[in-house]
């Protein structure tokens, strides 16, 4: 199988820190997943590692818990607010920005 076939792909912070996650869940980033497209001219289509070089680990980690969480909310109704502290809000903000959630 090759990697861009693989099922999973990983995220990397600015920090180093690794995050090993679905593509299915990463493609919910409109960023993640035009940069994953094996069209695309894009070492990560290859690889199957997304450097995100201006995220933190601490945000990064809460991101991809909003991968799953919007994956697994996506064709409901009246979705349950999540957790979000408060001092990583602007990060957070931010981040959301950069990959298109």
């Amino acid at each position: 199988m090759s990697v861009n076939e693989s099922p999973y792909v990983t995220l990397v912070s600015s920090d180093d820190f690794e995050f090993i996650v679905t593509r299915e869940a990463a493609c919910v980033s409109g960023t993640i997943k035009q940069s994953l497209d094996p069209r695309s001219a894009f070492a990560e289509a290859v690889t199957g590692r997304v450097k995100l070089s201006t995220i933190n680990g601490v945000v990064l980690e809460k991101v991809c818990e909003y991968l799953y969480y919007n994956l697994k909310h996506k064709d409901q109704k009246d979705v349950p607010d999540m957790e979000i502290p408060p001092e990583l809000c602007l990060e957070l903000l931010m981040a959301a920005d950069y990959l298109n959630v």
